[in-house]
């Protein structure tokens, strides 16, 4: 196994749960678990409202979300249903949430009803809108605290975790997948790579197809003031752009109470661009020169100039927010943490929607597996473990 965040830690649980006579390590480049997207994101658990039907995202994301709250509770983690509304504040935008309750009703999302302004006011009475959809089901957790439960279920189940084995490359022959990394070599019958924003490359050096190219995607947070919290009971997400993979500019409150702002999404200097200098110039490099890049930015250069306004401009996101809670200000708005999505881009500018597996020798390789992908991490792992054990058997 190559990656240790929750994807790849939930598939080496599955695996030695189905055989507990397997040997399986999780070979991780960072010191600890759960150091990139898993602990760089708004911690919210998704319900399924938002993708395709009989996508992978839609039945893995409603299956993850149970069993994920169910792993939460058995484990003792704080977790908390706290509810959602996504909240059309103008006509124009009806039909599209029409679109998402009709998304959310086939999916079989549980609890979720279409609400008026009487009763948006009720749930968020700092909340403004002509319509909403009322989730129930969606919750928030610390989804590296569960990564790190998932690598002491691996490790009592007698996996191993090596931390610091940085993969770079491997060679396969009739019995054997050898993988280099920073502490010398692993060799196995078969593995699966969950490498998340390196997943591209590690593929493409195991001989995989370079289409489709992760492009890092820098979202920043901001902070509510915390005198200001109470603004925000749960939360509040827009009607999002059906052709977008990004939900726009959202409250969400946090299991350790504070309220988080935004994110931005501005293509990233480097695949873990935590800090807004950081600039790697092979990532960049990587980025730039894909034909998908262009051609995304051909079709969506306006609303890259929109999320650039509200990176630098704490009143342009302020104005957006203010949309949906009237009362919030520029002056509400404090310095917050950043993630990165590794989003999967197509050579043809198209951006990868569902999750996404490709196989090259002895290996499964998770190609894209952005948001809900930590909400649904257990579902995801028995679909990769199902793949993984027939190319064993």
């Amino acid at each position: 196994m190559v990656g240790g965040g929750i994807l790849g830690l939930a598939v080496a649980r599955e695996a030695l749960r189905r055989d507990p006579h397997l040997s399986v390590t999780v070979l991780e480049k960072e010191s600890e678990v759960g150091l990139h997207q898993t602990g760089h994101n708004s911690g919210v658990v998704h319900a399924g409202i938002y993708y395709a039907p009989g996508s992978l995202k839609a039945r893995l994301c409603v299956e993850g979300a149970r069993e994920l709250y169910e792993y939460c509770e058995r484990r003792d983690l704080a977790v908390e249903r706290c509810g959602k509304v996504i909240v059309a504040t103008a006509r124009a935008e009806l039909p599209r949430l029409e679109e998402l309750e009709r998304r959310g009703r086939e999916n079989k999302v549980p609890g979720l009803r279409r609400i008026g302004p009487d009763e948006l006011s009720e749930l968020e009475p700092y909340c403004a809108g002509i319509a909403a959809l009322h989730s129930p089901e969606t919750g928030i957790v610390d989804f590296q605290a569960v990564a790190r439960l998932l690598a002491d279920d691996v490790r009592a189940a007698g996996g191993r975790i090596a931390t610091g084995c940085a993969v770079s490359g491997t060679t396969v022959d009739s019995r054997r997948i050898k993988i280099a990394h920073g502490q010398g070599e692993t060799s196995a019958r078969h593995a699966v790579f969950c490498a998340g924003a390196w997943s591209d490359r590690l593929a493409v050096a195991a001989g995989a197809s370079p289409d489709p190219r992760i492009i890092p995607f820098r979202g920043a947070y901001f902070r509510l003031r915390p005198e200001r919290r109470y603004l925000v009971r749960s939360l509040i997400y827009p009607v999002p752009e059906p052709e977008l993979p990004f939900l726009g500019a959202h409250l969400t409150r946090h299991v350790g109470g504070e309220v988080l702002l935004g994110p931005t999404a501005l293509i990233a200097g480097a695949r873990d661009g935590y800090r807004l200098r950081r600039l790697v110039p092979s990532d960049l490099l990587a980025t730039l020169s894909w034909p998908g890049t262009w051609r995304m930015a051909e079709q969506w250069w306006r609303a890259g100039v929109g999320e650039l306004k509200r990176s630098v401009s704490r009143r342009a996101l302020a104005a957006e927010l203010a949309r949906f809670v009237p009362e919030i200000t520029a002056r509400d708005i404090l310095p917050g943490p950043a993630g990165v999505r590794a989003q999967a881009l197509a050579r043809d500018g198209r951006l990868v929607d569902d999750f996404v597996l490709s196989r090259t020798g002895r290996a499964l390789h998770v190609r894209n597996a952005p948001s809900p992908a930590a909400t649904a991490a257990l579902a995801i792992a028995r679909l990769i473990v199902d793949e993984a054990l027939a190319e064993l058997a």
